[in-house]
């Protein structure tokens, strides 16, 4: 029994051995090569190198950018979209002239020769790294602050790769260099945080006014923004109190008039208002009194600078009233 499953076994590694054999004559072979990390400065050329040992007529080569689509970047012995107008291929390798921040990713050159174990694949595998220098930063600079309260300045740029780092002046000056004091010597409490371009004030002082401007820097350029002004103002208590005063000064004057004008007689609870558009004259009903001539009555109506004689005449249950200009 033992050797019957001995002789089984050496059958079944015979199998597998003839069918490896068999598949290897028949598709090749396959021998990926390591892994390239190539980085360049956006604007200036690259070369990405597939690093193959022979060239030879039939060799067939394909360059493939990859990620979440795969597409074409040499095919069919011609470069593909805008390569075609600024790369070109130096044997097996592409050549990029104007290098820019679209064109970082994982690329991979694929070269298939027919050899005598049958058709041979080699992969070569190249990460672009394309570094961009930071853009002009988008500074956040108050115009004015109270003495003694939290302000922040911020700093921000989107483009530089990698990440830049921020530095504020003020009045020319670096802040990062003397933390504690400022340009005149004067202490002054703030925190600067490179990383995310902040500038904090704790306590703002009157003395922190000033020209600022922050610098985006990494390892390919900085930029800096344009100088904006921040005026700092010591609360005015006595203005404060001032204007208090004075608002409820009007408010009190004005109703004490409005009073006046009501005992006066100013404001009518039943006035009537008419309107001769001849004479433009205007009514102003303050008091009303009737004095009985037969079936004709004669309405006086009077304000406190003139007086107005109105002719009432009942007919049919209705007053009709016939206007008389001022004497």
């Amino acid at each position: 029994m033992a050797r019957r499953s001995r002789h089984r076994l050496l059958l079944l590694l015979l199998r597998y051995l003839v069918v490896a054999l068999g598949y290897h004559k028949a598709y090749g072979s396959s021998a990926p090569k390591g892994h390239q990390v190539v980085t360049a400065i956006e604007y200036q050329e690259v070369i990405l190198a597939c690093k193959y040992a022979k060239k030879t007529m039939s060799s067939r080569l394909e360059w493939k950018k990859l990620g979440r689509s795969v597409s074409f970047v040499y095919y069919q012995q011609s470069l593909q979209g805008d390569f075609k107008y600024r790369a070109e291929m130096i044997d097996f390798s592409i050549r990029i002239k104007n290098v820019t921040r679209n064109d970082a990713g994982k690329y991979r050159c694929e070269i298939s020769a027919p050899s005598k174990k049958g058709q041979n694949l080699e992969e070569d595998t190249v990460t672009l790294e394309v570094l961009v220098a930071p853009a002009v930063p988008l500074c956040n600079v108050p115009s004015s602050a109270l003495s003694g309260t939290v302000v922040e300045l911020r700093c921000h740029d989107k483009e530089g790769n990698p990440a830049p780092e921020y530095t504020w002046f003020k009045d020319g000056v670096n802040l990062l260099e003397n933390p504690r004091r400022g340009p005149q010597g004067s202490n002054s409490s703030y925190t600067m945080n490179t990383k995310s371009g902040t500038l904090q004030f704790n306590t703002v002082s009157k003395l922190d006014s000033g020209e600022y401007f922050c610098e985006a820097h990494n390892s390919v350029g900085r930029r800096r923004c344009h100088a904006k002004r921040m005026q700092v103002d010591n609360l005015n208590i006595r203005g404060i109190i001032a204007a208090v005063v004075g608002v409820a000064f009007v408010i009190s004057v004005c109703g004490l008039g409005v009073c006046y004008a009501q005992r006066k007689g100013y404001f009518s609870r039943n006035g009537n208002t008419a309107v001769n558009k001849t004479d433009q004259i205007t009514l102003c009903l303050t008091e009303l009194t009737l004095k009985k001539m037969d079936n004709t009555h004669k309405c006086k109506l009077c304000s406190l600078s003139d007086c107005h004689s109105i002719m009432a005449k009942t007919k049919a249950g209705e007053v009709i009233l016939h206007l008389k200009p001022p004497q």
